[in-house]
């Protein structure tokens, strides 16, 4: 039995060896290896297999964050101010959406600059032939005449009339036949010289711009293609203290009929201006195109500071002929309610406290509402320094009857727009694109001198009527000693002019800040 014990300890070991041996051969067969073949470089070979297979995850966590880091670029890019980086972003695409409703783009910021969907060559777009069908207002003609008073005198003459309360009402109810005021009233001021009149007769596509009381110098437009250089007129309008001023900062040019001009840009001087004020000068070529240059077919207003980058056919095509719209103009940035530009333009002091409150009270009591999304409108508010129009009698009416209200009352033509268009009932069609495309289409060039008048600091009735002290002192229109204090004399007069009802009671709609910067 001793001798037996050995051989059975022996027996079992060499029986797990066997085992061992065996669960090894059957892994060997599983993996493909021959019945006691083991390679040599099978170890190196395990080793790289699990090497590469951390090599694939590491590899995949970043590309993954390289893809989280580029999106949240992107996210940023739509955000940022810089043009260059701006010009990347595409808020349509399925990325930014996602993003969006995962939660990574922030609320209540908007895209400063995107780029616009234009045809890249102006050669190739195709220009409509003939006019847009006037289908609701089919003769439109002015007041060229101020009113006779009772009794049969013959009134001042001022440049937007005397329109009353029941011509005001009367002029929103459209007919096919329709007179209304739309300004130039025969001795009203802002006259234009024979010589503008007979150039601008020929002007079948215009790009209009305007400088008054001496705050800018013209901007020469960017990229412009030969064909556009030869199809449009740059008409600048100026009042003679902005001509004295450009001739004295700029090379202005005279050609053989009288022409003045600053580069492509012809300046158009209009002498004895219609208002005190010059900020509502300023609304005459800006608002009343159509009238200043009354065979022009097509325009497209920028403001005086600002420098064109945008082909004008371009700009036609995009905004008029690819939607089939005779009115384009872009949405405010920061607000949609007129309420809210009005409380706006007091805290920035862009005209009297008290006057842009009687306005709005007006406003209010005709039942204009607060802007909300239910509203057929984008906004109630745009950003005017960019108009662009083809002058169809439907078009050119709404130019109007917004001028009048400009002329009755505060010259914010921000605070007029959206009015206009409540009460034409939704019969004026009108484009209003996004505002990150308006940013897109100039260059902003700062005023070379800030305008300031003293009626923008006014905060209360007594200061008006010269009964007050206003603190900040503007430099441009000193009235402080005259008999009416800061009473314009030839504009606003809606503002002063009893209002048919008792707005005692009416309340403005209360008004959250919805930006910084607004």
């Amino acid at each position: 039995m001793d001798k037996e014990s050995p051989r059975s300890v022996s027996f079992r070991t060499h029986r797990r060896g066997e085992r061992s041996n065996l669960n090894q051969h059957s892994k060997d067969v599983e993996e493909g290896f021959p019945l006691g073949r083991v390679p040599q470089d099978y170890p190196m070979k395990i080793v790289w297999k699990k090497g590469f297979i951390r090599l694939v995850l590491v590899g995949g966590i970043l590309w993954m964050l390289l893809i989280l880091l580029a999106s949240l670029f992107h996210v940023w890019s739509c955000q940022s101010s810089i043009s260059f980086f701006s010009a990347m972003c595409n808020k349509e695409s399925k990325v930014f959406s996602m993003l969006d409703s995962l939660g990574f783009v922030p609320k209540g910021q908007s895209q400063h600059r995107c780029p616009i969907p234009v045809v890249s060559d102006p050669d190739k777009i195709k220009i409509p032939k003939g006019r847009t069908p006037d289908e609701i207002v089919k003769n439109l003609t002015y007041v060229l005449e101020d009113e006779i008073l009772p009794g049969g005198t013959q009134s001042s003459p001022l440049f937007g009339g005397h329109q009353n309360w029941t011509q005001r009402e009367e002029s929103f109810r459209l007919k096919s036949d329709m007179k209304v005021h739309c300004g130039f009233i025969r001795n009203g001021g802002a006259e234009m010289a024979p010589a503008d009149i007979k150039y601008a007769k020929k002007c079948r596509f215009v790009v209009a711009s305007g400088i008054f009381d001496g705050y800018d110098v013209p901007h020469q437009p960017s990229d412009l293609s030969p064909r556009s250089k030869k199809l449009f007129c740059f008409l600048m309008a100026v009042d003679e203290t902005s001509l004295n001023f450009i001739k004295e900062n700029v090379t202005v040019r005279e050609d053989n009929d009288g022409g003045k001009w600053v580069g492509i840009w012809r300046l158009v001087l209009l002498t004895h201006p219609p208002y005190d004020e010059p900020r509502r000068n300023g609304k005459v070529p800006k608002i009343l195109t159509h009238r200043l240059y009354p065979n022009a077919q097509y325009s497209i207003w920028i403001d005086g500071k600002m420098e064109l980058m945008v082909d004008p056919l371009q700009i036609l095509e995009r905004y008029l002929w690819r939607g089939k719209h005779t009115f384009a103009i872009s949405q405010h940035k920061h607000h949609r309610s007129i309420y809210e530009e009005a409380d706006a333009n007091k805290r920035r002091k862009r005209y009297a406290r008290p006057l842009i409150d009687l306005h709005m009270k007006i406003y209010r009591y005709e039942g204009l509402e607060s802007w909300d999304p239910t509203k057929k409108t984008v906004s109630d508010v745009p950003e005017g320094a960019i108009i662009i129009r083809e002058h169809t009698a439907m078009s050119n009416l709404f130019s109007c009857l917004w001028f009048n209200e400009v002329h009755l009352f505060t010259p914010r033509d921000q605070l007029s727009f959206g009015y206009v268009v409540y009460r034409l009932g939704g019969l004026f069609k009108f484009f209003m694109f996004p505002n990150c495309e308006y940013n897109s289409l100039f260059v902003l060039h700062p005023h070379i001198r800030e305008h300031s008048s003293r009626i923008e600091w006014v905060t209360s009735w007594n200061q008006l009527k010269g009964n007050g002290t206003i603190s900040n002192k503007g430099k441009d229109w000193d009235q402080a000693n005259a008999k009416n204090g800061l009473i314009e004399s030839r504009g606003g007069l809606g503002l002063w002019t009893p209002y048919p009802a008792n707005l005692d009671s009416v309340v403005l709609p209360p008004v959250a800040r919805t930006s910084k910067a607004g």
